[in-house]
């Protein structure tokens, strides 16, 4: 027996041997399989069956085909980096469900397909830095259930949409550093219960994205270094847990004094490296115990006591040392005593923080008098200058201009000559009535243009001629009266527009003419009372269309045919008492967000939800005043449903409701407003539908296999997103 058992173990291992590629080096004791550099342009079909390491690194495969490693069922560590992948096919990972590690890195991947990724439910570690990703579509993480640590670092996302990462539900670290985000939706973090670190170092981001990291309210680390933002202002992060915070080689210039009293969890600030002169006592952040301040250009005068004399109070460590004025240069800010910090006017030296103002290269330019340029940054502010005239003479390599806080009236033509390289341009709040013909003229890598806060109520025809590349325009809060036709014919890459605020009355048919790649629309705040049936289908590609607080009575049902990718409408604080049957039905294929609060709504008829079902995300219907819903049985996908302050009459006819409410896993905040003996009960807890016929076979307790079927379902066990905050945290009611 012993020969023969020999004999076997021999000729398994000569199999074993003979099943590995070419190639390869097959390690069968450890299961380690090797084909590395080996110029293969195909995933090997003889890998032996049990390996559970596959190193791949360095060969020539392009696309990942559907079921490429069908054959290797155990693997659970896999590693395809520098292997020139341009694509990965829909399914292409399938079958792989003990895989933990996954690296995918030094690619030339674009897009993440909805199911790139399906097949990982064990995956833990996902790397796919250094690629060219440039859109993640919508619900590609759905499947990776146990990921926990993220690296999408070095790719070329520039926006991140709403709900992107739906579906990481243990995702501890998230990182987004070294791409060239500008723009994050309001829910881009929605659904990271677990989320402990987000970084989004060295990107484009302007502005604090305040609204999106609201919703990471278990995240204790962020970094934000390396992007331009210059202010952070009031209560500008809203993070409940967060303690450690990276703001370093930025662009500062100010902080609030309560910019981080919502963050009261706050421990350590690195505000190193920027152009920070001082810094007010920083109210609210009463757990802060360190704060670096070094590479700016301190001033430590007299302005700068009340922040000393807080930093002492509070006992809050501080790493910094002056820049001025001379007698003081040099010294460390914890080595001060406040009678040496004197008023005066002190020249501020150079420092590396604050460039002297010279010639940079050969025709480059000069900073204007009066304003402030930052060579390293390539940013220019005359901000709040009381200006009159658009000043000239800034370097011709600037990127970001900030003139807000001016009065200029109007911007001439050819206001702004050789700024070919600029990316932002800040106008807001300058009394600006007129943005003339050609007043953009010259400006070809114009991407982000804010007008927010003027008195513009038309614009021509070719107001925005010279800037064929703008693609975020905010022209909130002006005095616009109908949207200004024809402007949007000379910006085919216009993919934002802002237009709340305004006194706008209606949308008429060829007001969004030219506009065929926007993606964002923001209306919210007008007086809209119609909209034209062909008004919005120019737009087709549109996602997002914001419309709460207009006068619209009824929802725009025609309006919306032609809009295949709408996602999100939100119509919110409209008088509108009906919504009628198929209300929905042009956009049923594509919506995920509807939001129909705060309207007065009286009656919601029993066709009105037709064609939606499973696409649902989040549904708003708080604040009304209906006491009847219709069957919405077949919306299984919610992540949110708002059913708060509704007065629901709690009889037989509610029972549907009563019986969907049971199995659910989610936090709606349904009250019978009726009748009395159930008035402010939650309709779930309600005794009043035990005397409905069928009652017994779908009370809670009972043995339903609906029921049962729903509570066991894994995917709504799993999904438990943070929901936006006027919303309700997924968990059991």
């Amino acid at each position: 027996w012993a020969l023969l058992l020999l004999a076997v173990a021999l000729a398994l291992e000569g199999t074993a041997t003979a099943r590995c590629p070419t190639p390869c080096v097959c390690d069968n004791l450890r299961a380690h399989v090797l084909c590395l550099n080996g110029n293969l342009t195909a995933i090997p079909s003889t890998i032996p069956q049990l390996t559970k390491k596959l190193d791949l690194q360095g060969n020539s495969f392009t696309v990942i085909p559907v079921g490429a490693f069908l054959t290797t069922p155990y693997l659970t560590h896999l590693d395809l980096q520098r292997c020139k992948v341009e694509r990965l096919e829909e399914g292409a990972f399938r079958g792989l469900g003990r895989l933990v590690y996954l690296n995918l890195a030094s690619n030339s991947i674009a897009l993440l397909y909805q199911e790139s990724l399906d097949g990982l439910s064990s995956l833990q570690q996902l790397i796919l830095e250094r690629n060219r990703i440039e859109e993640i579509q919508p619900g590609a993480f759905g499947h990776l259930g146990s990921l926990t640590v993220l690296n999408l670092r070095a790719n070329a996302l520039v926006y991140l949409p709403d709900m992107v990462f739906q579906g990481l539900q243990v995702l501890r670290w998230l990182r987004l550093s070294h791409n060239a985000l500008h723009v994050l939706g309001s829910e881009a973090f929605t659904a990271l219960p677990a989320l402990r670190r987000l970084s989004l170092d060295h990107n484009e981001l302007q502005a604090l994205p305040s609204e999106a990291l609201a919703r990471l309210d278990g995240a204790t680390r962020l970094d934000l270094g390396h992007n331009p933002i210059t202010y952070v202002a009031e209560e500008a992060l809203a993070m409940a847990s967060l303690k450690h915070l990276s703001l370093d080689h930025a662009a500062l210039q100010d902080v609030a004094p309560n910019a981080f009293a919502r963050s009261p969890q706050l421990r350590t600030l690195d505000l190193r490296e920027n152009q920070l002169q001082g810094l007010p006592p920083l109210a609210g952040a009463g757990g802060l115990a360190r704060v670096s301040l070094a590479g700016n250009p301190l001033l430590c005068s007299c302005l700068l006591r009340p922040f000393h004399d807080w930093l002492a109070r509070a006992r809050v460590q501080v790493e910094g040392a002056c820049a001025a004025p001379p007698t003081l240069r040099g010294r460390p800010l914890d080595s001060l005593r406040p009678p040496e910090m004197r008023c005066g006017h002190p020249r501020l030296p150079p420092s590396p923080a604050t460039p002297p103002e010279q010639p940079r290269a050969a025709g480059s330019g000069q900073c204007p008098q009066g304003c402030a340029c930052s060579p390293d940054f390539r940013h220019g502010s005359c901000e709040n200058k009381d200006l009159r005239k658009i000043p000239w003479g800034f370097p011709r390599d600037t990127r970001l201009l900030d003139l807000r806080r001016n009065a200029f009236g109007t911007v001439p033509p050819g206001a702004f000559p050789g700024l070919k390289e600029l990316v932002s341009l800040h106008l807001q709040s300058c009394s600006i009535g007129a943005l003339r013909p050609g007043a953009l003229r010259g400006l070809e890598s114009l991407v982000y243009l804010y007008l927010t806060d003027n008195h513009l109520s038309t614009l021509a025809a070719t107001a925005f001629e010279g800037a064929p590349r703008l693609a975020y325009l905010d022209l909130d809060r002006n005095a616009f009266a109908h949207l200004p036709t024809g402007a949007f014919q000379l910006l085919p890459n216009l993919i934002s527009l802002h237009l709340q605020h305004n006194a706008i009355r209606e949308l008429a048919e060829g007001d969004l003419a030219g506009a065929g790649g926007l993606r964002w629309l923001y209306l919210a705040g007008n007086a809209i009372r119609r909209i034209a049936p062909t008004a919005l289908a120019p737009a087709k590609m549109l996602e997002k269309l914001h419309l709460e607080g207009n006068h619209l009575a009824e929802v725009p049902t025609a309006s919306l045919r032609g809009l295949p990718a709408l996602s999100e409408l939100k119509l919110s604080r409209n008088p509108i008492k009906r919504v009628g049957d198929s209300a929905f039905l042009p956009v049923a294929s594509s919506l995920q967000h509807l939001y129909l609060d705060n309207m007065g709504l009286e009656q919601i008829s029993p066709g009105a939800f037709t064609g939606l079902g499973p696409k649902i995300r989040s549904l708003y219907l708080e604040s009304n005043k209906m006491s009847h819903i219709p069957d919405m049985s077949n919306f299984t996908g919610l992540d949110i449903l708002n059913l708060r302050d509704v007065p629901f009459h709690c009889d037989c006819q509610l029972l549907p409701l009563r019986r969907w409410i049971d199995k659910l896993n989610l936090r709606i905040g349904a009250t019978c407003g009726s009748p009395a003996e159930a008035r402010g009960l939650k309709v779930k807890l309600s005794t009043t539908f035990q005397t409905c016929p069928g009652w017994g076979r779908g009370k809670a307790g009972g043995s339903s296999p609906n029921k049962t079927k729903a509570a066991s379902k894994p995917s709504k066990k799993k999904r438990s997103g943070k929901s936006p905050a006027r919303g309700f945290k997924k968990s059991r009611a």
